[in-house]
């Protein structure tokens, strides 16, 4: 039973006693990301947006093995494009995945690696001048802002 009060909450009776029940929590885009197998929901826009332009989606399945001073490991790209480039969806771009993108870029110079951002401008870290989009041209990394440029599809 709805309350009548117009709240959302739902009201339910338990042996003669009224019990309100919280509302329900919408869905967010990491909710529908993690549902069809993504880890964000710009990752899920990313592969929507492939599809959308007929790209087949590769999402994490290249493994790329480097090394980390002193023990191995390995990094899956988000999405491998049919021309080679990786893509890597990041809201948040941490120290450590600044440091193993430079490790993989030093044990890998080939790779293409690129980057799709929510948001190039955002600071590396607070107080800081230094934005994702800077850190990128610094280190010699295509970078983008939420969604891949067609160019990197159908150029190289």
């Amino acid at each position: 039973m709805t309350d009548p009060n117009g709240s959302g909450l739902k009201r339910k009776q338990k042996n003669g006693k009224k019990l309100v029940m919280a509302k329900k929590k919408k869905k967010t885009k990491e909710y529908w990301a993690r549902k069809y197998g993504y880890k964000s929901g710009l990752e899920k826009v990313t592969a929507d947006f492939l599809k959308e332009h007929k790209v087949p989606v590769e999402y994490e399945k290249t493994k790329i093995t480097y090394t980390i001073p002193a023990r191995k490991t390995f990094y899956k790209p988000d999405f491998k494009l049919p021309n080679g480039i990786f893509v890597e969806t990041k809201g948040r771009f941490t120290a450590q995945d600044r440091k193993k993108h430079l490790l993989i870029r030093e044990q890998y110079p080939n790779l293409d690696i690129r980057f799709i951002f929510s948001n190039p401008n955002t600071k590396i870290r607070k107080g800081s001048k230094t934005s994702y989009a800077n850190w990128c041209d610094k280190n010699g990394f295509q970078y983008a802002k939420a969604e891949i440029p067609i160019e990197w599809i159908e150029g190289d």
